[in-house]
């Protein structure tokens, strides 16, 4: 039988930090309103020099020295991004240029928050039909360029970041099962709906997003897929040693274990200091879960988000 394994994790924040203090001189909000409804203290800020593929380089660099994987072992390449560099070539292709890597297919994938979720399925599916031996999956994003700085229920919640992992060749398991799930009515529930015509923006590029209603789909379908991992692999939700879930709100990742019954001290939580990174929260989550040494080999560690579209999975990895 053969598997995938993650042998490599990286991640990389941008230098400059936006903190709640900073947003109350910008916006009609307070630090103890978004502490209280979010759990978010600060959130990185991309230079403007700076693009997905940068922030994607630098994270994929590190999941490479981490894994000792040199740029020539590599012959898959997975972005999940919802902020590419343009509208094409494909931010994959950029990443895959600028890491010297030749040859091997590279491409993005966009499922939203769940993009990581959706590119680490896919990469193992990749890896166990013997298409490929090493792959890089990257999360990155740079909201703060599609966020009305104006609108105090969208600017406080998001950041940037990057976050990476190598996935090889096993013949011990490592990704155990992947659950991938959409649904498309609730398309305009969250999204930036905007889009280009002759050249030019048309409609609102911003993000926009009736919260109440993300907040209850959310927490539903993050306790379904969880029970849907359990019941394929025979487990207990006290089988998992770590849940790391998208950080998306500190209220809805509290909901979710408490539905499960699965105790915070067993939940991996990095937005207070980072935001919600849609596809690179749970990237950069695993990564400093893994170099703190929480999570350890032999344990059961499961990863799920949900975004957009709706779009919602997740990803039973043995350590």
């Amino acid at each position: 039988m053969m598997y995938s394994k993650i042998i490599g994790t990286g991640g990389y924040l941008p230098e400059k930090i936006l903190t709640n203090h900073d947003l109350e001189r910008m916006v009609n909000t307070s630090d103890e309103w978004i502490r209280s409804r979010t759990g978010i203290v600060q959130r990185h800020i991309a230079a403007d020099s700076e693009m997905a593929s940068d922030l994607a380089l630098n994270a994929s660099r590190e999941a490479m020295k981490a894994g000792g994987i040199s740029p020539a072992e590599i012959d898959l390449i997975i972005v999940a991004t919802t902020t590419p560099d343009m509208i094409f070539p494909s931010t994959a292709c950029i990443l895959q240029n600028k890491l010297g890597v030749k040859g091997c297919p590279a491409f993005d994938v966009q499922a939203v928050c769940s993009g990581f979720i959706y590119a680490l399925a896919t990469a193992d599916l990749y890896i166990r039909a013997g298409r490929c031996r090493t792959a890089l999956v990257v999360g990155t994003e740079i909201y703060s360029r599609i966020l009305d700085w104006t609108d105090r229920s969208t600017c406080v919640l998001f950041g940037d970041g990057a976050g990476a992992v190598i996935l090889t060749r096993s013949d011990q398991p490592g990704i155990i099962s992947s659950h991938l799930h959409a649904d498309g009515s609730y398309s305009s529930i969250l999204a930036a709906p905007g889009n280009f015509c002759g050249g030019k923006a048309q409609g609102n590029p911003f993000v926009v997003m009736e919260g109440n209603t993300v907040f209850k789909f959310a927490v539903k379908v993050l306790e379904e897929v969880v029970y849907e991992v359990l019941v394929e692999n025979n487990l207990q939700i006290s089988d998992i040693d770590w849940l790391i879930p998208h950080q998306a709100n500190i209220r809805i990742i509290c909901s979710t274990a408490k539905k499960l019954g699965l105790p915070m001290e067993k939940v991996v939580a990095t937005l207070d200091g980072q935001g919600n990174t849609s596809a690179a929260s749970i990237p950069l989550a695993l990564d400093i879960a893994v170099r703190d040494g929480r999570i350890k080999t032999g344990q059961n560690v499961l990863l799920e988000g949900v975004g957009g579209g709706f779009t919602w999975g997740a990803v039973l990895i043995r350590w």
